[in-house]
């Protein structure tokens, strides 16, 4: 796996962990797209004009995250394997707004913890039930 890939699946487990969350707990653990965009902004130094192009590319993954979690015939496998190409486009559609000196901001966030992307959980399994 090349660091390219590897960073792009870090980013991705950052906007996948409120779809642990809505299947661990209620979904206002789900932290909504305003506030992945605050995070994003604070730590990428988006333009307002970035923020613009980031916005619907979140929003169309919360969307579909949201529709994924209330489908209650899906196990928690399920719903991540249904996600998982929606998170890599999205990856790639925000990569390609950002500037070089961004995606290094952003190689390096990710290298760390990042709970405000994700809400009260670690990203670990929800403990079962």
């Amino acid at each position: 796996m090349n660091r390219l890939t590897a960073l792009g699946a870090t980013f991705l487990i950052a906007l996948t962990v409120p779809a642990h969350q809505a299947v661990a707990g209620p979904q206002d653990d789900v932290p909504p797209v305003g506030q992945m965009l605050k995070v994003l902004t604070e730590k990428l130094d988006l333009t307002t004009e970035q923020q613009a192009k980031i916005t619907p590319i979140l929003q169309r993954l919360h969307d579909i995250q949201q529709a994924l979690v209330q489908d209650q015939s899906l196990s928690r496998e399920e719903r991540l394997a249904k996600m998982r190409p929606h998170r890599y486009k999205a990856n790639e559609d925000i990569r390609e707004i950002l500037t070089d000196t961004q995606k290094g901001k952003l190689d390096q966030y990710l290298q760390g913890p990042h709970p405000e992307m994700h809400g009260s959980l670690s990203g670990a399994a929800p403990p079962p039930h």
